[in-house]
């Protein structure tokens, strides 16, 4: 997590600059600043550009989902990612349009954003139903503060109704995309933490160059005529090009960024680790800016309101710190993983997987943390294959809403990080064993007595009773895991 805050960090500092130094016209032989709708479009190519950048040098693009268009199987994002993707295009694009607005520091914007932000991570946690720790109201308490004297000094900067709409476009983004984040991945599981990523980012990218050429091509109105400049006038200037660059920024500064935040621990954990990097890095921005090009520093107020915007992430932090001051992790804090096997994992595992965590969920929040669930198969026909609808009926029944999964296949890495692993039949309990030797002692049958055959395909109601039995198998096998302090649930 370290090298992840401090990959935020570093990135971040050249993105803000240099969107700060263009749209304001600080560059030399600059004679006066871009506009952000102007320079939006060349953003937005960045990002478009560094993505599969990315995706390619990581190999990371094999973990989109594959799925049948017009007759052709080929990878491609689900409609719930591509919806994710639209919520971070509007993220990355209301946070260049925020370091623009003329008169405005970079650090006082910051602020704003990330004030809101850390007050969103209790409000999202309270809809996913997590318990809000004292230190979580603190955190929330000391942002409004932020808020409050950070616009103390707003007399001096001129805050317009374009940069109130941004920001509450940008907390709108957020909301959206804390509450399909928290359905479909943060889970402890690489392989669907990563699809959640890969899927994300490539939906986001190809939606926010989407929007910028569907509104120039509209050309209603000033904002719409300056997306269109951004696409015409300013595409063959020189300035176009640090425009790609500051999207070339921003597309490395997300992958840092999303992956801290899909970590599988609660946003109060991880929103904070976050911002911290990221008001850090705007604090050493904004001075570099004052050093190169002589502008004014940071007023009073907003290093005021820095500081408790750092005190509130040091209260969400708390626990950590905790942990850290007084060396109370010890391994069985690990995070400890569940994996269930079946054949294909389109049904039977990914149930079983669903309603671990559905169970996790009601557990009290301190035992549930070291623990997540996941699924793979011993025999995938077709990796990245979505569950079957019947599987998905039989969870909306008792009420659990199934997650974003691909069919994975098992592998020796994965039963040997596991803590427990709970297969369907005792073939495929022996197939786990051949796979990984290691992991015999902790290899189970999920019913000990009998194998749980697949349910006929067309079948709902046979499909609902496996459902119900193997929530009451889950039950069992989670209050055995082999660490005391996971066996009580909340009351």
């Amino acid at each position: 997590m370290l090298g992840l805050a401090c990959g935020y960090f570093i990135c971040y500092i050249p993105f803000a600059a240099l969107t700060k130094a263009l749209s304001s016209g600080l560059l030399p032989g600059a004679d006066e600043g871009v506009g952000g709708l102007v320079l939006l479009p060349a953003a937005a190519l960045g990002v478009l550009l560094g993505v599969p950048i990315f995706l390619v040098l990581s190999g990371w693009w094999r973990y989109i989902g594959l799925r049948r268009l017009v007759g052709w199987t080929t990878r491609f994002p689900s409609g719930t990612m591509i919806v994710a993707g639209c919520f971070m295009a509007l993220i990355i694009g209301t946070t260049i349009l925020n370091y623009t607005f003329a008169g405005v520091s970079i650090l006082f914007m910051l602020l704003l954003m990330r004030a809101g932000t850390l007050g969103l991570a209790p409000f999202i946690d309270t809809i996913r139903r997590n318990e809000i720790r004292r230190y979580s109201w603190a955190a929330l308490g000391f942002s409004l503060l932020a808020i409050i004297v950070a616009l103390g000094a707003v007399d001096a900067f001129a805050l317009t109704v374009g940069a109130l709409l941004s920001l509450g476009a940008y907390f709108a983004g957020y909301i959206g995309r804390f509450e399909i984040m928290s359905r479909v991945a943060k889970t402890g599981d690489e392989h669907i933490d990563r699809r959640y990523f890969a899927e994300e980012q490539i939906s986001a990218a190809v939606a926010l160059f989407a929007l910028c050429a569907l509104f120039a091509l509209i050309g209603v109105g000033p904002e719409m005529q300056a997306l269109r400049d951004g696409f015409t006038s300013f595409a063959v200037t020189p300035e176009a090009a640090l425009a790609v660059a500051i999207g070339l920024f921003y597309a490395a500064l997300y992958v840092f960024g999303t992956l801290i935040y899909l970590d599988a621990r609660e946003y109060t954990w991880a929103v904070p680790v976050n911002r911290a990097s990221s008001v850090l890095a705007v604090l050493a921005a904004s001075y570099a800016l004052t050093w190169l090009f002589g502008i004014d520093p940071p007023a009073t107020e907003v290093l005021v309101a820095t500081g408790f915007v750092l005190l509130a992430v040091a209260a969400l932090s708390y626990p950590q710190l905790r942990h850290v001051i007084w060396r109370r992790e010890s391994a069985t804090t690990a995070r400890r993983l569940v994996l269930f096997v079946c054949g294909g994992n389109r049904g039977r595992s990914p149930i079983a997987a669903a309603l671990a965590r559905s169970e996790l969920a009601a557990w009290d929040s301190d035992a549930a943390q070291g623990v997540s669930a996941t699924s793979a198969g011993v025999s995938v026909q077709r990796p990245g294959a979505p569950m079957t609808p019947e599987a998905v009926a039989a969870l909306q029944k008792l009420g659990v809403r199934p997650r974003l999964h691909g069919a994975q296949p098992l592998t020796r890495e994965l039963c040997e990080r596991s803590a427990a692993i709970y297969c369907m039949t005792e073939e495929q309990r022996q197939a786990v064993i051949s796979i990984a030797p290691a992991v015999a002692e902790r290899t189970f049958r999920l019913d000990p007595g009998a194998d749980l055959p697949e349910p006929d395909h067309g079948l709902p109601e046979a499909w609902h009773h496996f459902a119900l039995r193997v929530r009451d198998l889950v039950r069992q096998r989670l209050a055995d895991l082999p660490v005391p302090q996971y066996a009580a649930r909340a009351v």
